[in-house]
């Protein structure tokens, strides 16, 4: 279904990937600093997850500046959050590398406003730890402020997130978090020698089995 989000003036592309059954929970996804919500690893996800009965709105944000595209995140959190059509307890906000800090960032931003629980998590893939060559500058103070539960899905040859940085950041953080890394691949999770729908697969099935587990333990 798609959709236009309300941002400023303007609008927002979306697309809404609807499972059969109504969804209790969502997943907000974007893309990285390239591209847009029709990236195909988002498309894969957001249809994995549909089919195993999680709504997914993904949503295009242009732009490479990093407070413009938290503004725009926030802006899909509202609208989701004030649907008629889908009335949902909680999402889970994801997005691939620069689309990951931008939901790090809201997330960090709407736990300082009010203390809701519509947001239930966070999903990081390929998360920009750092530039390439440049670890002594970690872009990690928004990780270290979230309290909700956080799962990284990182390629163990990632250049711009180099593995023990992240399990360094990850040992400080206060929240539950979890670290998936995906063997050998870089920061646009390409591995030699590995189909990219097989990538793909390891990817979807990693994310939905945390959101699970998450949604699980919310209602114990």
């Amino acid at each position: 279904v798609k959709v236009k989000i309300p941002f400023g003036n303007k609008y927002l592309d979306g697309i809404f990937s609807v499972p059969e059954k109504k969804s209790t929970y969502g997943v907000i996804l974007t893309h990285g600093a390239g591209g847009d919500m029709n990236f195909p690893h988002l498309v894969s996800l957001a249809a994995y997850l549909a089919s195993h009965g999680v709504l997914c709105l993904r949503f295009t944000c242009k732009g490479l500046n990093i407070a413009y595209r938290t503004k725009a995140f926030k802006a899909v959190v509202e609208y989701l959050k004030l649907s008629d059509d889908y009335k949902l307890s909680g999402v889970f906000l994801a997005g691939r590398s620069m689309g990951s800090r931008a939901a790090a960032s809201v997330i960090r931003h709407l736990s300082q406003e009010d203390d809701d629980d519509f947001i239930q998590g966070l999903v990081c893939l390929s998360y920009p730890l750092h530039r390439p060559k440049l670890q002594s500058k970690l872009r990690d103070e928004d990780l270290l402020f979230i309290r909700c539960p956080v799962l990284f899905v990182s390629g163990s040859a990632d250049e711009m997130c180099e593995k023990q940085l992240l399990e360094g950041v990850a040992s400080k953080m206060k929240a539950p978090k979890k670290i998936h890394w995906i063997d050998k691949a870089n920061h646009g999770m390409a591995v030699k020698g590995r189909m990219v729908d097989d990538v793909m697969e390891e990817i979807n099935a990693q994310v939905f089995s945390w959101l699970r587990e998450n949604i699980e333990l919310e209602h114990k």
